[in-house]
């Protein structure tokens, strides 16, 4: 397999990206019963590629995007001991490369990118049943934190 490069999102590749965002919604369906059942949107993905806080990456192989995410800089709540974190999103593999460490290799270039920003932390959310996901953050070195309960009434 060719290398895999990253670099920064360009609107030029709005149409891919947008697939991605189903990708992930469709992903997480299973995982989520609170989401509407017709089409959705997460993010506004140009908007944010244009955004000074926001670090959109992709991750190509032979010129062709097989991968996304995200570095978004957010508050800190104000009793915890940093000012501000990046929160990390929109991380989706496109199936034909699942398994060849493109993952890994955005999440690294967002670090580094988070580093020359000055973060002392990092934060990203998973669904507790996903256990291939929770296994992949923890290999590049995340751990668990907090979990969300929900009640519906």
């Amino acid at each position: 397999m060719n290398s895999i490069h990253i670099r920064k999102a360009l609107l030029s590749d709005l149409t891919t990206l947008l697939e991605f965002e189903q990708g992930i919604i469709e992903a997480e369906r299973p995982y989520d019963p609170t989401l509407k059942k017709e089409k959705i949107h997460y993010y506004d993905i140009e908007k944010m590629i244009a955004a000074p806080e926001v670090e959109v990456l992709v991750a190509t192989i032979d010129s062709i995007i097989v991968g996304s995410g995200y570095a978004r800089i957010e508050t800190a709540k104000p009793y915890l001991n940093h000012i501000d974190y990046a929160y990390l999103g929109f991380m989706f593999t496109h199936a034909d490369y699942r398994g060849k460490g493109v993952n890994a290799k955005i999440i690294e270039s967002l670090k580094e990118w988070c580093r020359t920003q000055d973060f002392v932390e990092l934060r990203l959310d998973v669904y507790h049943d996903n256990p291939s996901a929770i296994k992949a953050y923890e290999k590049v070195g995340f751990k668990k934190h907090l979990i969300n309960m929900r009640l519906g009434l």
